[in-house]
């Protein structure tokens, strides 16, 4: 009888520095070269030819100008704004998609609540809210970012804004929205989600209740923040604003609950089922 072998299990072999290197300076070669700019009289001039462009205050000047100018258009797009909710979320998730599908009766509910809808107007699940927002009669704005690959708003926008830088562009989205809904996305949807859930946690605005659309999706999200609140980092208390549900009904009600009465007397619903009034916690 041949002997039994058993398979030792084989942890995972550590990348060298070199193939982490390789890995990533491939993948950002087929994107752009080092934007990183030297001061014109600085230290480092003579490898200025490697180098997309010099510092110099004329430079500095203009894009100061473009920054400012970017405010105001935004400021001027939206100030007339009524009650909006941000709804952040990935670009890449096609109409067949579950997510897609989720984020779209997101807008829809919005929208029969009386809220605006505001999304960075993309494709995908930005796509998906401002349609579902569309659908039910509501308001939907997009506040589309200028990409390389030339982004173009997704159709079921009432209005666009432009924007060249993703700061200006956040702060936009922050600024006009009383809650975040926060639905499946990568790195970009972090970003959002985190620079919001910052300044609540900080008092620079709100208090504002941040709701994550899809448990299983944040469930590793959740161990990882349970984890910092036992290394001290943060209290439970302090990011209480924080709700996840798989249902957009819920989302809205989280919402709708965390309004104070003046901004809740100013929606208008859409299909005269939702009241005002919120149910008693």
């Amino acid at each position: 009888m041949a002997a039994k072998t058993t398979k030792r299990s084989r942890s995972p072999k550590k990348r060298t520095l070199d193939e982490w290197e390789r890995g990533w300076q491939q993948h950002w070669s087929k994107t752009s070269s080092s934007s990183y700019e030297l001061p014109i009289n600085g230290p480092g001039g003579a490898d200025r030819e490697f180098l997309t462009q010099a510092r110099t205050p004329e430079k500095e000047t203009a894009r100061l100008k473009r920054i400012h100018d970017e405010f105001v258009r935004g400021f001027e797009g939206l100030y007339q704004l009524g009650p909006a909710v941000t709804v952040f979320g990935s670009a890449r998730f096609k109409p067949t998609h579950a997510y897609y599908k989720l984020a779209r009766a997101v807008g829809g509910e919005l929208a029969r609540a009386g809220f605006a809808t505001l999304t960075g107007g993309g494709p995908g699940i930005m796509e998906a809210a401002n349609r579902g927002a569309h659908e039910a009669g509501g308001t939907s704005y997009g506040l589309n970012i200028i990409l390389p690959h030339e982004q173009s708003a997704n159709p079921y926008v009432d209005k666009t804004v432009e924007f060249h830088y993703f700061f200006t562009r956040k702060v936009m989205l922050v600024k006009y929205s009383c809650a975040f809904i926060v639905m499946p996305g990568g790195l970009g949807t972090l970003d959002e989600m985190f620079e919001a859930a910052t300044l609540v946690q900080c008092g620079k605005i709100g208090p504002f209740p941040i709701v994550l659309m899809g448990v299983k999706f944040w469930e590793g999200m959740r161990r990882w923040g349970r984890f910092m609140m036992k290394q001290g980092v943060f209290s439970k208390e302090e990011i209480g604003f924080g709700w996840v549900t798989d249902s957009p009904t819920e989302a809205v009600e989280v919402i709708l609950r965390s309004l104070p009465a003046t901004v809740r007397n100013q929606l208008k619903p859409r299909d005269g089922k939702r009241s005002h009034r919120v149910r008693s916690k």
